[in-house]
């Protein structure tokens, strides 16, 4: 029998849980409605037309064909320095730096190279929305580990019991979207006790590396030899530099793990865009951008929270980032009894202002009445955000 020439074979998605993420409705419903959209975490403003310029400056002289599979020498090079520089430990251009196209690319690819199926890997909840889609694909299996609720730090003790003979790896964020904390020394001690009798793998996304701001610092995985040595280490110039349509990311592994890594790299995307590649070489010359962020952003964090201050959130900390969550419960609004969805949507619709759910960053839904903002906007757009905001 001769199938008819419109039939449609029939699948089955790999994905079945995963629609239009919450970023994606939220950022389509403040267009529509006109809202400040403080959801989805970009920059409403320029780059540095410096860096620009290293760009098409790069495109003018001709670097405009393929590039080495693992990234522009000269840009490896200056992330090698970089990284030397901020914490003490040298990745090798070579064999130990893979240029990547933006994070979520470099996080799937490490993901990817390691699990296999039936294999576990511990995400700590809430966490970024591709993490356990990432596994899903590679075949694995997520363990989800909450953190804390209300302060998010890390649980050690969830995370030893989790432990299992089938357990790849685990994915730690800090400072961590969505809920602005940063790992202290502490955590970053214990967890590289806790894994030393092991063979579990660590994928530490760092992309917020830049943006900690003071008494703290961040403290990547590189700063401790027993993490570094099974860490795949990812950071972006996306959100470094305030371009994060530009989807160029960094993985730093030791060498073995690079070779897995890159046998995966060079079959999903194979190498990343070449005159961003140079450009960032050049810019990186001068490590006053990203030296300078910090306070950057803090003078916008502290710009909101005064703001936010004078409303019914409850603001929580915000030590890295450029993430604001606040507490909804104690509003004065019959609203504020709205799962968080819900009320993200009414904030939006009625308030004129976007923010995200935390709920979206747990696998269950789960509802602890908090929201995030995101304050990586200009002054003006977030003092208008606040106006809004001030009759809540």
């Amino acid at each position: 029998m001769t199938a008819s020439p419109d039939h449609s074979p029939a699948l089955q998605s790999k994905l079945p849980k995963v629609g239009t993420t919450i970023f994606s409705v939220m950022s389509a419903l403040a267009a529509e409605k006109g809202a400040v959209n403080l959801g989805q975490g970009f920059p409403d403003f320029d780059c540095d037309p410096q860096l620009v310029d290293a760009v098409t400056g790069a495109m003018r002289r001709g670097l405009n064909q393929y590039p080495p599979m693992p990234g522009v020498p000269a840009l490896r090079d200056a992330v090698s320095a970089k990284v030397l520089a901020l914490h003490g430990r040298r990745y090798d251009p070579g064999t130990e730096v893979t240029i990547t196209a933006g994070a979520t690319q470099a996080i799937l690819t490490a993901v990817l190279a390691i699990v296999r199926a039936g294999d576990e890997v511990i995400v700590l909840e809430p966490c970024y929305d591709s993490y356990v889609p990432n596994i899903e694909l590679a075949g694995g299996v997520a363990v989800p580990v909450p953190l804390t609720p209300g302060t998010f730090r890390p649980d050690f003790d969830r995370i030893a019991a989790a432990l299992s003979p089938r357990t790849r790896a685990i994915l730690i964020n800090s400072p961590h979207n969505p809920s602005a904390t940063i790992w202290s020394d502490a955590d970053m001690r214990r967890l590289d006790a806790l894994l030393a009798p092991t063979d579990v793998f660590v994928i530490s996304d760092e992309v917020y590396e830049h943006m900690v701001y003071a008494p703290n610092e961040h403290l990547s995985a590189a700063r401790y030899p027993g993490l570094a040595a099974r860490s795949f280490i990812v950071s972006s110039f996306g959100k470094t530099f305030h371009v994060t349509g530009w989807k160029v990311g960094t993985v730093c592994a030791p060498a073995t793990l690079t070779a897995e890594f890159r046998k995966v790299h060079q079959f999903n995307v194979f190498t990343v865009n070449t005159p961003m590649q140079h450009g960032l070489a050049a810019y990186l010359a001068d490590p006053a951008p990203y030296l300078q962020l910090p306070a950057f952003y803090a003078a916008k964090r502290d710009l909101f929270r005064d703001g936010l201050a004078q409303t019914r959130f409850r603001l929580l900390p915000s030590e890295g980032s450029y993430f604001q969550c606040v507490d909804i419960s104690g509003l004065a609004v019959p609203e504020r009894d709205l799962p968080e969805a819900d009320f993200c949507r009414w904030l939006t619709t009625e308030v004129g202002v976007a923010a995200i759910p935390l709920s979206a960053f747990y696998g269950n839904g789960f509802d602890q009445k908090v929201i995030r903002f995101c304050y990586a906007k200009k002054d003006d757009t977030l003092r208008a955000a606040l106006a809004r905001l001030a009759r809540l």
